[in-house]
């Protein structure tokens, strides 16, 4: 079996990293009155990416081997830490229409905004060659109402609980993951019912039993095709019964003290991490390497991966290539081999990101790889079976990132101030009217 190796670069590193993103986007594609930062020169093609987070493109050496497979091409990629402040800047510079890279990441709770307001700002992928090897909703997420394909689909966030088996057996409950599954299935509440049992037996000094509601808030939501907007584009955050489900079981676990009193990606979870402060959190795959790397070598084979009581798709990405790019067919053409099969397969055995690609995900490269950190969980299975149970509908919204960040923040309210639940409810939605207009 295939071993995963994580990568020394996070999605988000809080608010030193986020500083420092911000004067890479600043500073990248040229100079601020550049169209983009590609072009030709002497038989040589320069194709400039943006990037944010762990795509894996860079770190897993494929940007490198392309250039290798294609000696006239140079790949000058940028990748900012923050995904909110990146998507600050590419909004800015979309709006300027100078600046930008000829290659865009999007990531997922922007794909509806972009697809809405920025269609005409990117090239049009529905005439490549080779691309119907997606899962059938991903590429939907990135397609107009009049079939304009605006980019190709990097990975997808199917969810699972990692867990630390010391601190379960500390609690007296199982440790194998098979067994430790069974304990919360085809249920969040479930989830919540192991975290008071673990509360009230554990031995040893005071761990939480879960990082944060904001994790059991996405996770419940991202599992039903509506969240935040309807598919007229209508916001039903404030009617939707799978959001207020989300809210309360999310403030249930909050008040009886199940929480680390956390926010993912936020200042004090790395700690929290490294520390071992709290015994779960809802991880998407993606969430892997980042945990991995936080909790450092002193935690290896402590944490464990066992499948999430349902399925939910939260996160994932897309490449997408700018209209007015001087290189726009040669960026068009990496695009499609950054996202081919092959290539996907390779990010998730090198990093652990689930392909959004089902001919990927059908492989042995994906299906046999597991993860030495974690205990050697198979997360290629876990991962892949958790794909095949994501809504086949995901309906998105113009301004779900914000929303979901407003939720976040709204939890926390909860969680470090000992705010009830209905003020901090009616805090989030004015947040939210005032956020999205």
């Amino acid at each position: 079996m295939s071993t995963v190796h994580r990568s020394a670069r996070t999605r988000a590193v809080g608010a030193v990293a986020a500083v420092g993103a911000l004067a890479l986007v600043v500073g990248c594609g040229g100079s601020d009155d550049s169209a983009t930062g590609g072009g030709k020169k002497d038989g040589k093609v320069t194709i400039t990416m943006g990037m944010f987070g762990v795509m894996g493109f860079k770190e897993t050496g494929l940007l490198e081997q392309y250039e290798k497979e294609n000696p006239n091409v140079d790949i000058k990629a940028e990748v900012a830490g923050d995904e909110q402040t990146y998507y600050t800047a590419l909004q800015t510079r979309l709006a300027a229409g100078k600046g930008l890279k000829d290659i865009q990441g999007i990531e997922i709770g922007r794909a509806k905004e972009i697809v809405d307001t920025q269609s005409v700002k990117f090239a049009d992928f529905s005439d490549v060659a080779g691309a119907d090897h997606f899962l059938p909703w991903k590429q939907s997420q990135i397609t107009t109402e009049d079939g304009k394909v605006l980019g190709l689909g990097t990975d997808i966030g199917p969810m699972a609980v990692c867990y630390r088996k010391d601190y379960f057996e500390q609690a007296g409950l199982p440790t194998d993951r098979e067994e430790v599954a069974k304990l919360w299935a085809g249920d969040w509440k479930k989830y919540v019912e192991v975290g008071r049992t673990f509360k009230k037996d554990f031995k040893g000094d005071k761990v939480a039993y879960m990082d944060a509601a904001s994790g059991l808030f996405n996770a419940m939501v991202y599992g039903y095709p509506e969240q935040y907007y309807n598919a007229k584009g209508d916001l039903i955050y404030d009617t939707n019964p799978a959001v207020k489900e989300a809210w309360s079981l999310a403030a249930d676990a909050a008040e009886a003290d199940l929480t680390a009193k956390l926010r993912q990606f936020q200042p004090g979870w790395d700690p929290g991490l490294a520390n071992g402060t709290f015994a779960t959190a809802v991880c998407p795959a993606w969430m892997l390497g980042h945990i991995g790397e936080k909790a450092g070598p002193a935690n290896k084979g402590k944490w464990d991966v066992a499948k999430a009581p349902k399925g939910a798709n939260w996160g994932g990405s897309f490449l997408g290539v700018v209209e007015q790019s001087p290189v726009k067919e040669e960026a068009k053409k990496l695009v499609a081999w950054l996202t081919a099969p092959e290539q996907q397969a390779h990010i998730f055995e090198k990093q652990g990101s689930v392909p959004s690609s089902q001919k990927a995900l059908e492989t042995p490269e994906v299906q046999n790889v597991t993860s030495e950190y974690f205990n050697n969980a198979p997360i290629g299975k876990i991962f892949g079976a958790a794909a095949q149970e994501i809504p086949d509908k995901q309906v998105l919204g113009r301004k779900d990132g914000t929303i979901k960040d407003t939720f976040s923040q709204g939890l926390t309210l909860i969680e470090q101030q000992g705010a009830k639940r209905d003020k901090a409810w009616k805090t989030t939605a004015e947040r939210i009217e005032k956020a999205v207009g």
